[in-house]
């Protein structure tokens, strides 16, 4: 393996050092994307059963803030439920916007490595392949070992660049899917604490 790499020139180098980049970057996403740590069940029934025993208190709001990204979310709205709920809406939506960024983290940089791996690799092709015209003119074509280096470099470095990128570019898409469906869950769960606190609970605070 090592040879192979270093076969591949100067460029492994940093296509490598992306690809232990995007591994880390997906086994954090795997991690933290959970479904159970982002939306946990029945939390909007615990919340509206707290608000009809009253105990919606500044403490227990903070810990569900804390708790989860859709508890951040509904404990937002929570503390302006008493404004109505047109502005409970519009604080729920913004830290929805909040939380949509937060649960991104990471997606850009996949999607740099998976675009700029393959930009390497062509520019170690583009580099061997000046060796091995470099070889032609100084030796001739008649000792294959002269343009063996260059012809490794181009190929490798352009194999490297490709197996990085296109697991990265699946990562990104899937998290990218992920990420949208959590957030129209999320704003399916705050409609309905909107709806609990302000439909046909009116003035439940």
């Amino acid at each position: 393996m090592f040879e192979l790499i270093q076969s591949g020139g100067l460029l492994m180098i940093p296509i490598l050092f992306c690809s232990v980049l995007a591994m880390g970057i997906i086994g954090e996403r795997f991690f933290t994307l959970q479904k159970k740590k982002i939306l946990p069940p029945e939390m909007v029934s615990q919340v509206w059963a707290l608000a009809k025993a009253r105990k919606l208190d500044a403490k227990t709001i903070k810990h569900l803030k804390d708790s989860s990204p859709l508890g951040a979310i509904l404990a937002t709205g929570l503390m302006s439920r008493s404004l109505g709920r047109d502005v409970m809406k519009e604080s729920i939506a913004e830290s929805g916007r909040q939380v949509a960024h937060k649960l991104e983290r990471f997606l850009n940089t996949l999607g740099t490595i998976a675009t700029i791996t393959p930009l390497l690799g062509l520019l170690g092709t583009v580099l061997g392949m000046i060796k091995v015209f470099a070889a032609i003119v100084s030796h001739g074509v008649g000792d294959p070992t002269v343009l063996a280096g260059g012809i490794s470099e181009a190929l490798i470095t352009t194999a490297a660049g490709l197996a990085v990128a296109i697991p990265c570019v699946i990562f990104h898409r899937y998290f990218d899917g992920l990420v949208d469906a959590y957030v129209l869950n999320m704003e399916e769960e705050s409609l309905k604490l909107i709806e609990v606190i302000h439909g046909t609970h009116e003035g439940l605070e």
